[in-house]
């Protein structure tokens, strides 16, 4: 007697491998497995040590911030390499979360009701996937953001890549380099706040895990996603 064919893997919309409810009182979510965590703050503090080198090299105002490397010539020489290292952290988890970041219709409904974000009116909201389309401009953002600086951070890094560009070139670089600069630290600025401003978002990325009630309220589609894998679970 054959044995019936399992059932295929159901295709996930909103959930990511190694999101899962788990029972318990409260009820939590698994939200970003330890790998992704500790790759998460390798990109946060790639990016203030970037933020506080960039701007001690900018202008002589700041030039005291130098001292936190070992002076002026120690910052000049790390900062670019902390900047291929915010690259290939950063872009680690993008490989990651590229697909849940896409934009959405929904997308458009939520920010069309920012005033009902702001106050707080979740019910007004409509239900989302794992995110939001303000956690999304910022993902998105400093996807973009990133690569214009790490392409004009080679034009203007002289020690190895001076031969390979013109005079010309690398002033461009050096001006496409700080506007990019000063709109990164705003979306980082942006994204630390908002962050703390919703209650019991930090968890996420110091735990891993979010309470039900938050999922609930703030990725509702996620969450019934995860629910509907974990009744479907025992049959198979």
């Amino acid at each position: 007697m054959s044995t019936p064919p399992r059932p295929a893997k159901p295709r996930l919309v909103y959930a990511q491998p190694g999101d899962a409810v788990e029972p318990g009182h409260p009820v939590t979510v698994s939200r970003y497995g330890p790998w992704a965590r500790v790759n998460h703050w390798i990109t946060a503090s790639s990016l203030i040590l970037l933020a506080i080198s960039g701007l001690a090299l900018f202008t002589p105002a700041l030039f005291f911030l130098t001292t936190l490397f070992g002076g002026g010539q120690n910052t000049r020489a790390l900062h670019p390499w902390i900047g291929v290292l915010l690259f290939v952290s950063f872009f680690v988890f993008f490989a990651q979360l590229w697909r849940a970041n896409l934009p959405a219709k929904v997308d458009v409904v939520w920010l069309s009701k920012i005033k009902d974000v702001v106050g707080g009116h979740e019910e007004n909201l409509p239900e989302l996937g794992k995110y939001n389309a303000g956690q999304k401009f910022i993902f998105w953002g400093m996807a973009a953001l990133i690569l214009l600086l790490i392409a004009t951070g080679v034009m203007i890094w002289e020690q190895y890549f001076s031969a390979y560009f013109g005079i010309p070139l690398r002033r461009w670089a050096v001006l496409v380099h700080s506007i990019a600069a000063v709109l990164i630290i705003c979306i980082f600025i942006l994204h630390v706040y908002a962050a703390i401003w919703t209650r019991g978002t930090l968890r996420a990325m110091t735990r891993g895990t979010v309470t039900g009630g938050w999922a609930w309220r703030h990725h509702r589609k996620w969450l019934r996603e995860l629910a509907g894998l974990r009744r479907r679970g025992p049959a198979e």
